[in-house]
């Protein structure tokens, strides 16, 4: 291979546009880059892509998945192609991982990694070594005070409803998260694998599936059917709550007393990417601590970022329920990997559940 000549012929190439820019003819300039990010919908800032594209000229545009099942789907229609990075729940990255899908992250390409705690670098299986922490929080239970006629405390409140409540229940299309509320409120690890309790937590769903209304994430928006009192209950992520609670002031969230799941979601570039630099470089903008910061109040969510938690007003970072206390997060877990088998045996309860006949 002749080494000088890429050089010679890049000198050529620059030569030639200079004459022809001489002459007044047009140069076609070189197209954009565009990064492909499959995002949860209401997740990113739309002036923070744009702040991006004016720095750098790279245009993110966003594909939205409506679960982590159906983004898997995606990425498995695809074979992992056509998207340059992906938001990864905790318990994805080291499958996808195996899958060859992922890049693995390099900390020279992404220096504003210096400003992540490492405590949620860490927390799940090949996470540190394939992606990059977004966010992180709870899963609970959101619900309308004035159409409900006791204060919720307990995933009982939602898993065995009162008579008034039957048709107004939402739950979630996932089954980490159906069947892990289940276990806790009957007092078992969201991460257990027993015959028996996966029993228990199969007949408590069961018995609860006549008062459900439906099994999708409800939107947060200001058409959110907890708005117009469809909905009276469901389960809900943290910071999801506060969105809505915008719209309606007797919203309210509660972590259940049993406790509940802590998740992370992570931020990965996707081996099949042509883009992997303008990836890395907008994970690195996402990071800036300012940046990060304005993003954490966008999406109503605690970043791990711990320079941009440091620029965070007092109100934000005191509120429980961004923010739980130690006490109240204590009961709580992440979730870990599973078996093949107990991850079959869960598909087949959920299975029973959701698509269970009318």
């Amino acid at each position: 291979m002749n080494r000088n000549k890429a050089p010679v012929n890049k000198h050529k190439a620059l030569l030639v546009g200079l004459f022809l820019f001489v002459l007044g003819v047009p140069v076609q300039a070189a197209a954009p880059v565009e990064l492909n990010f499959l995002n949860w919908s209401d997740y990113m800032d739309p002036e923070i892509l744009k702040e991006f594209k004016q720095r750098t000229g790279i245009v993110v545009k966003q594909t939205y998945f409506e679960s982590d099942a159906h983004r898997d789907e995606l990425l498995v229609a695809t074979g992992g192609r056509g998207f340059d990075l992906a938001l990864i729940d905790g318990t994805a990255i080291r499958i996808l991982a195996k899958r060859g899908w992922l890049e693995p992250v390099d900390e020279t390409d992404i220096p504003n990694l210096k400003h992540i705690d490492p405590r949620w670098r860490a927390v799940h299986e090949e996470a540190e070594v394939y992606s990059v922490p977004y966010f992180w929080g709870t899963l609970g239970i959101v619900y309308r005070q004035d159409l409900v006629p006791f204060r919720v405390t307990s995933w009982m409140d939602l898993l065995r409803p009162v008579e008034g409540l039957r048709g107004k229940v939402a739950m979630i299309s996932d089954t980490r998260d159906l069947i892990g509320v289940a276990l806790k409120a009957s007092g078992y690890s969201l991460n257990s694998t027993d015959t028996q309790e996966l029993k228990e937590a199969e007949a408590l769903l069961q018995t609860q599936a006549p008062a459900v209304r439906t099994y999708k994430y409800i939107s947060r928006d200001k058409h959110s059917a907890l708005l117009n009192g469809q909905i009276t209950m469901s389960m809900m992520y943290n910071g999801d709550a506060l969105m809505i609670q915008g719209y309606h002031d007797e919203i309210a969230f509660v972590l259940p007393k049993e406790g509940s799941n802590i998740w992370v979601d992570y931020l990965s570039v996707l081996s099949a990417s042509p883009n992997k630099s303008a990836a890395n470089q907008f994970i690195n903008f996402l990071n800036e601590p300012e940046i990060a910061a304005r993003l954490a109040q966008f999406v109503y969510y605690a970043t791990p970022n711990l320079a941009a938690e440091a620029l965070l007003p007092a109100e934000f970072k005191n509120d429980p329920i961004l923010y739980p206390s130690k006490e109240a997060l204590e009961k709580s877990e992440t979730y870990h990997r599973l078996s093949a088998r107990a991850q079959k045996r869960r598909a087949a309860i959920f299975s029973r559940i959701v698509n269970r006949a009318p």
